[in-house]
């Protein structure tokens, strides 16, 4: 695996809205060789844990370490697949239910190799980078969220 720097930032601070997703969507428009994109979003559920309701989720991390680790995850989707392209974006700061907090976008001459890479990098995420969750409820008390 390599060990070189990250080359851009994966962090937005607070939700990720609908018009940077659109964007990012449309930014590909004239990359003709690409045939199909996929899309995961992460959404903020309102989970009800020991009878509280979650409204937000505060996103904190390390940085520097929780960039290296989307780098690596990066670069090991574009040897593993033949992807196009690849963006991942995660938020910091405070996410209120219903809104996005994970943006993974891939895109590759074929869309099946989009559904493959999808799923393997949304997984190495949840499992491999230092990012963490606050679940603050109604009532504004909190708990570490696990990550399942």
């Amino acid at each position: 695996m390599t060990t070189d720097k990250p080359k851009k930032t994966t962090f937005i601070q607070g939700a990720i809205s609908s018009e940077f997703i659109g964007n990012s969507v449309a930014k590909h428009q004239s990359k003709t060789t690409i045939g199909a994109h996929n899309i995961f979003l992460g959404q903020v559920r309102a989970d009800e844990i020991d009878g509280k309701t979650v409204v937000a989720i505060e996103y904190s991390a390390y940085q520097e370490m929780a960039e290296q680790s989307f780098y690596e995850i990066r670069e090991a989707a574009f040897v593993k697949y033949e992807l196009s392209c690849l963006h991942i974006y995660h938020s910091l700061g405070i996410v209120k239910t219903g809104e996005i907090c994970l943006f993974v976008f891939v895109s590759a001459p074929r869309r099946k190799v989009t559904y493959e890479a999808l799923e393997f990098l949304v997984e190495e995420i949840k499992e491999k980078v230092p990012v963490f969750g606050k679940e603050i409820f109604e009532d504004e008390t909190y708990t570490w969220k696990k990550n399942t």
